[in-house]
């Protein structure tokens, strides 16, 4: 585990993590799996992957229309067998409507099991909840980037007592994600726990935005611009405002694929 430099009173460990095989560990015993993203999606990607490795048909519905030549996101996805298929916009924002899905049934198969966008379901929160046993050095707060808050709510129900999780939100307006990690929770383990929180505050205008400051820090560090970056920054600005305590130790999830190390 690297050591990430910053504030002498804090120390940040940096854990490297796909998240996506955790979420995809509990949702594989289908003979059909149909799943939600955008052209650009790691998760479209995973499912696609995982469902070549273990013999599962796997269908990807994308937001969208299509554009050829598909971009390297997309083309690894049907290299791996994933049928690709696309909905409008409208209906997209509608995809999680009985209506919606229905409409997919009919087109799939009844036996068809339908993951959400992202991989968030209670299924992938057991898996994500096996992350915090893993970790090899002593640790007070365990942080993640959130999207749609699979991770966290798992992270969350995996802690050992006295510890804390902080999540970092990457979209704009994400006050809603707390009830998504109660929910999440709820459905997974029949409770939820205290022991987490989410910062609204380094969403840097909104998902995949950025800014000449989060710019420069990625140029600095050479991190994942999208997720990882925001939550970075976050975790450093806060300490130098001494939201942490002093000698706080502070586990960083590096989530998604293995990249160029953000510690030179």
């Amino acid at each position: 585990m690297e050591e990430l430099p910053g504030p002498e009173a804090v120390r940040v460990f940096l854990m490297h993590d796909d998240n996506k095989p955790r979420k995809l560990k509990h949702n594989l015993g289908h003979r059909r799996l149909l799943t939600f993203g955008g052209a650009y999606s790691n998760h479209i990607r995973a499912v696609a992957e995982a469902g070549a490795r273990h013999g599962i048909e796997t269908i990807g519905v994308i937001r969208g229309e299509e554009h050829l030549p598909l971009n390297p996101s997309l083309a690894r996805a049907l290299a791996c067998g994933m049928t690709l298929t696309y909905l409008d916009r409208a209906s997209y924002r509608r995809k999680d409507t009985e209506e919606v899905r229905a409409r997919l049934r009919a087109r799939w198969g009844a036996d068809l099991a339908i993951l959400p966008e992202g991989g968030s379901n209670a299924a992938a929160v057991r898996g994500c909840a096996e992350l915090p046993g893993e970790i090899d050095v002593d640790y007070d707060v365990i942080c993640c980037p959130v999207g749609t808050g699979g991770t966290l709510a798992g992270i969350s129900a995996g802690l050992p007592e006295g510890k804390r999780a902080l999540g970092f939100a990457v979209l704009k307006g994400a006050g809603f994600l707390e009830g998504e990690v109660d929910r999440l929770q709820r459905e997974a383990y029949g409770r939820t726990w205290s022991n987490w929180s989410i910062n609204l505050d380094y969403h840097f205008g909104g998902y995949a935005k950025s800014t000449p400051d989060l710019k420069r820090f990625i140029a600095k560090y050479q991190v994942e611009e999208v997720y990882v970056a925001k939550m970075l920054y976050g975790i450093l600005d806060l300490a130098r405002q001494g939201a942490f305590s002093p000698g706080t130790r502070v586990v960083a999830v590096i989530t998604g694929q293995p990249s160029t190390p953000v510690v030179s």
